[in-house]
Formats: structure tokens, C-alpha cells, sequence
């Protein structure tokens, strides 16, 4: 049995070349927005345990600059309620919630493209498989009674190839974009989670022993 000879796939047509390059363009905002959210996920319990440790020593500039040295958009949903800790708690849930709205569209950037590409891919090979299935029957118009399967095989070749190029860039590109809808939902989860312990936490300093949780 012979091996697959990868150079058949030059026999695609310029749609397979439109294929790779989008394949490229994908694999890119891939790798790049999944190092993005890579850097922004903490240990986000650890990291909200330290700052209370420092509140609770009222040493809350030391805090800040914990937050500001510390990358992600948990660390900045912390410092927007930190720089609001002794305002009302409608204030503070108003600057910790207008924090986390700031930080999505950074989380969220580039995603849509994946989607974008996965969507077009398909489509693309649709285009690569029809304009093959005119080319053949073209030249065999041409050939008439002479056409050879040789030179019919050269139109199947590009529709066949153009329609599993297509596939073959959709179908990564679909898991790529659902892998960093995974991870932008968790990190949302945990803005969500840290902003209300930390109000919780701000709030019962603020209202002192008495007002505390039992």
C-alpha cells in the first residue's frame, strides 16, 4: 500500500489556497487569544484570600498594588472595589459591575472572528467543489467524443479536495472557538464570584462587628 502523497492537494484550485490562508489567520487568533486568557486565569479564591488578609490590617494600598501588579480581570474587578471601599453600597456595586463590563470586550475579542471562519470555510469549499464539477464538464465538452478520464479526473480533483480542505479548517476552528468560549465563561464566572465576596466583604468591615455575619 502506498502513502498518501500530500501533494495531490496542490491540485485544489485557488479556493484551496483561500482555505489555507484563512486555516493560517485562524490558528493565529487561536494561539494568541488562547495565551491572552491563559495569563488572565489566577488562583482566584488564594488570590482574594491575600487581599483580606491585608484589609483586615488595613493596608489597603499594599492591597492595590497587589491588584496592579497582578494581570487578569479579576485583579481588576478587585481594584475598582477597592478604590470604591468606603463608598455606599449601591456606589460600590455600581464601580465593581462597570469594572467587569469593561474587562469583556477584552475577553471576548477576536472570538467572533473564529466563528466568522469557521462559518466561511464550508462554504468556501462548497464554491471549490462546484467551480470542479464545471471544469470537468467543460473540458469534456471540449474533449467530445475524445475526452479522457485523465483529463475529466483534473476538475473531481479540485472539487474533492476544495470541499475536504473546507471541512478540514471548519471543524478545528469550530473546537478552537468553543475551547475559548469555555475559558472566557469561566473567567467571567470568577469576576462574578470574587466581586460579590469582596462587596460582602467590604460591606461587613464597614458596618463593623455588629454588622458582620454571626
Amino acid at each position: 500500500m502506498t502513502a498518501f502523497n500530500f501533494s495531490v492537494f496542490a491540485k485544489g484550485g485557488p479556493v484551496l489556497w483561500l482555505l489555507v490562508m484563512l486555516g493560517a489567520v485562524a490558528l493565529v487568533i487561536f494561539i494568541e487569544r488562547a495565551l491572552f486568557l491563559h495569563r488572565g486565569q489566577i488562583r482566584s479564591t488564594e488570590f482574594l484570600s491575600g487581599i483580606k488578609n491585608l484589609l483586615e490590617k488595613d493596608r489597603l494600598m499594599e492591597a492595590l498594588t497587589v491588584c496592579e501588579e497582578t494581570p487578569g480581570p479579576v485583579a481588576a474587578v478587585v481594584k475598582a472595589g477597592l478604590r470604591n471601599s468606603t463608598a455606599d453600597e449601591a456606589a460600590l456595586r455600581f464601580a465593581v459591575q462597570e469594572a467587569a463590563l469593561a474587562e469583556l470586550p477584552g475577553l471576548e475579542r477576536r472570538i467572533g472572528s473564529l466563528s466568522a471562519i469557521a462559518q466561511i470555510a464550508p462554504l468556501l469549499g462548497l464554491l471549490g467543489t462546484l467551480l470542479g464539477m464545471i471544469r470537468t464538464f467543460w473540458l469534456f465538452n471540449q474533449g467530445g467524443n475524445y475526452a479522457t478520464p485523465v483529463v475529466l479526473s483534473e476538475g473531481v480533483w479540485v472539487a474533492l479536495i476544495a470541499a475536504a480542505t473546507g471541512l478540514m479548517v471548519a471543524i478545528p476552528t469550530h473546537l478552537a472557538r468553543h475551547f475559548l468560549s469555555g475559558r472566557v465563561r469561566a473567567l467571567v464566572h470568577d469576576m462574578e464570584w470574587v466581586s460579590n465576596e469582596l462587596m460582602r466583604f467590604l460591606l461587613n468591615k464597614e458596618r463593623g462587628p455588629a454588622g458582620g455575619d454571626k
